[in-house]
């Protein structure tokens, strides 16, 4: 049985609803590097379309905007961002909606306050 080589990747972190702005939906591309030579590595973008980024740049940063997808690709797999926070209003709109007078629990509610407390920054004290 022959030894089989193996692939090396370029990784891109996409998220599905880019076009609406990154919801935190992050996974990781890969691209399959078909090929290296002193100044390009070539891969398969999208399976298919062969492309090519400057070697010596990428190796260098370990990084390299490639214009025509508008991303950025990495010679291993990045750290991907985690969700946004929710904002103040954010917060104390979901407090309200957990009051009792609402409808919502009063388990619902002291939660949701401390959620709020903790990212005003006033949180007491234990």
């Amino acid at each position: 049985m022959a030894d089989l080589e193996q692939t090396e990747y370029l990784y891109e972190p996409w998220d599905a609803n880019w076009d609406d702005g990154p919801l935190g939906n992050y996974r990781i591309r890969k691209h399959p590097i078909t090929r290296k030579t002193p100044k390009r590595i070539y891969f398969k973008r999208d399976g298919r379309r062969l492309a090519f980024v400057d070697r010596v740049r990428i190796e260098a940063d370990g990084e390299i905007f490639y214009r025509p997808i508008a991303r950025t690709l990495y010679l291993v797999p990045p750290k991907l961002p985690g969700k946004a926070k929710p904002s103040l209003p954010e917060l104390r709109k979901a407090m309200a909606d957990a009051h009792p007078d609402r409808g919502g629990s009063t388990a619902e509610f002291i939660a949701a306050r401390k959620r709020y407390e903790a990212a005003k920054g006033t949180a007491p004290a234990p």
